[in-house]
């Protein structure tokens, strides 16, 4: 797919969206703190579910925007997305082989808050990333219909189907780029404001678990390529790493489908993200 520009050069400045899972709805709180700040984008990247709430912002990068936004994770229950009982799981996993969950729930929750919408043709410049199986690369969504794009950035492994979009397979995006402030360098961003879920704010700790021995290891390696990015970055580039207000934000649950957290977890992450804004950024000049 051909690459978009990147941001107007006047006032080149990215919100970049982490993956997480539900946790992600930290991101609305942190996206209305952004707005009422002031600080608007010139270009959104998002992984995963960063991928589903940057999508709802470059549609309306306005505080009401994003206020829907906030409405719709409030009105998110169990069965929306990764719903149904234990049996209808065990049945979708025996008759496909491969995940737990159809992902027609999702798709149908962003073609009715979003119907028809095209990436290329959104207020805001605005690209995902997901993983190709069949190149084993990162793919960057830059057009085409937004919910194949959201739907393929969110597709976790085990959980949700891959999703075909052409004549290839994709898969979630945070298995290549997690936190993408590197693609949003590239496309020309030197002011990043990076919104995560909370995971790198917790710090890690030996398994003691079975399952939680390629937890930890993903972990790893997804804060490591984060941390090498920071590293790494050009001259003339800032970067802003907000607080989510939750560090003690899991890295994964048994109760991954569980929205019972989500009110708490916007505001937090508003009022975390409003106190650093205030402190590091206004006044910057």
């Amino acid at each position: 797919m051909s690459e978009s520009p990147g941001p107007p050069a006047e006032s080149p400045v990215a919100f970049v969206l982490g993956g997480g899972g539900v946790l992600g709805a930290a991101q609305a709180g942190s996206l209305l703190a952004l707005l009422q700040h002031g600080i608007t984008p010139d270009l959104v990247v998002g992984t995963s579910v960063g991928a589903l709430n940057g999508a709802f912002l470059s549609a309306d990068p306005t505080v009401e925007g994003i206020g829907r936004l906030t409405e719709v994770w409030q009105g998110i229950t169990n069965s929306d997305v990764l719903g149904g009982s234990v049996l209808r799981r065990a049945a979708t996993l025996a008759r496909h082989g491969t995940h737990l969950h159809s992902n027609a729930p999702l798709r149908a929750m962003v073609e009715r808050h979003l119907p028809g919408a095209r990436i290329e043709e959104l207020a805001v410049p605005f690209q995902c990333v997901a993983a190709c199986i069949e190149t084993a690369e990162a793919h960057w969504f830059d057009h085409g219909p937004l919910a194949d794009a959201v739907l393929a950035s969110s597709a976790v492994p085990g959980l949700l189907p891959p999703v075909r979009v052409g004549d290839r397979h994709f898969i979630d995006g945070g298995i290549v780029q997690s936190v993408p402030v590197a693609r949003a360098v590239a496309l020309g961003a030197r002011t990043v404001y990076v919104l995560h879920v909370g995971r790198i704010e917790r710090p890690l700790n030996v398994p003691r678990r079975p399952w939680e021995v390629g937890l930890v290891a993903f972990e790893v390696a997804r804060r490591h390529q984060f941390v090498s990015t920071m590293a790494s970055l050009p001259d003339g580039v800032r970067v802003h790493v907000l607080p989510s207000g939750d560090d003690r934000a899991p890295l994964v649950s048994v109760r991954y489908r569980s929205t019972s957290g989500v009110a708490g977890r916007i505001d937090r992450a508003r009022e975390a993200a409003a106190g650093y804004l205030r402190t590091a950024v206004v006044g910057e000049g």
